[in-house]
């Protein structure tokens, strides 16, 4: 066989198309030898990474989604061309059925310790898994969630995709761009303090210091009052809100109950009248696409640091 120049060229490439790469993912290293081909992200805030990556043409659909919000119009255009999975949590069978070789998720974000969907459970199927950062908590040690958090998903991600230029690009652009805007702002007399409500009446479900609302309020300027709770994202008692009263409220929302409802019910309750919070009427709302980790973070540190200087 006659080897041309052109024909060397093309071996040459085939061959170093793909570089290995080995990334980090939670508590495991997880090897590529090259980019998927049918990945599939759970949740609204993971399948926006993928999208802003410009990954669409790498995914074969998404799940986690309509089963508890509703898409706005930047994500409705942008997953347009791809199928809901599962309006939930999917099975293992669908995601096998969906043959796909990726799946990004995170526990409690698409996976559970202990359930039938995991990186374990997938791997003799050929489905790689990359876990959210924000959520290795549950299943190994890790610092305070920080914006590296989501740094490092979208910078992973990169490295998986073979996309690292275009993720470096867009994390150097939002450091740049919070910078930039903090900035612009009056620097704060001292950092407010801050309580974080999702939901729940009988017992408020919140952020700790691993969900990523602690990363936002800290880039924002303020401290979370539940900075020093060693879960992510978990109820605690109303006493304790009472008793470390909050200077200023973020509401998480998403789901049945609106976040004007919510913040009617903290208004009406007498059990609050005297948190400052509430005194004052400083609440914050932050989209669920907000407050998880994702491409929005940047919006939602520019909206709490402006509330917090606004009084």
């Amino acid at each position: 066989m006659k080897l041309t120049i052109t024909s060397l060229s093309a071996i040459f490439l085939a061959t170093t198309a793909f570089a290995q790469v080995t990334v980090q993912s939670c508590d495991r290293k997880v090897t590529f030898d090259a980019p998927p081909k049918a990945a599939i992200s759970n949740d609204v805030n993971l399948t926006e990474m993928m999208l802003v990556l410009g990954l669409a043409d790498n995914m074969v659909g998404y799940t986690g989604i309509s089963g508890w919000k509703t898409l706005d119009e930047t994500m409705t255009n942008g997953v347009k061309e791809l199928p809901e999975l599962a309006s939930k949590y999917p099975s293992k069978e669908v995601l096998i059925g969906a043959d796909a070789d990726f799946y990004f998720a995170g526990w409690n974000y698409g996976m559970k310790v202990g359930g039938e969907v995991t990186p374990r459970t997938l791997e003799p199927f050929g489905i790689k898994t990359y876990e959210l950062t924000e959520s290795c908590i549950h299943v190994g040690e890790k610092s305070a969630a920080s914006m590296d958090d989501m740094y490092n998903d979208l910078r992973n991600l990169g490295a998986i995709f073979e996309v690292s230029e275009r993720a470096d690009s867009l994390i150097d652009g939002y450091k740049t761009e919070l910078a930039g805007f903090v900035e612009t702002l009056p620097a704060l007399d001292a950092a407010p303090r801050v309580f974080v409500y999702d939901s729940g009446e009988d017992v408020p479900f919140t952020a700790g210091r691993y969900a990523m609302p602690n990363a936002l309020i800290e880039a924002a300027g303020g401290v979370n009052i539940m900075n020093d709770f060693e879960k992510s994202w978990a109820t605690v008692g109303w006493e304790a809100v009472v008793e470390r009263n909050p200077e200023v409220i973020v509401i998480v929302n998403y789901g049945d109950v609106t976040a004007d409802q919510k913040r009617a019910f903290m208004m009406s309750n007498p059990a609050f009248a005297d948190i400052d919070a509430v005194r004052n009427d400083r609440f914050v709302v932050l989209e669920y696409v907000e407050a998880t980790p994702g491409p929005r973070n940047i919006k939602a540190v520019k909206t709490l640091a402006a509330a917090f200087r606004d009084k």
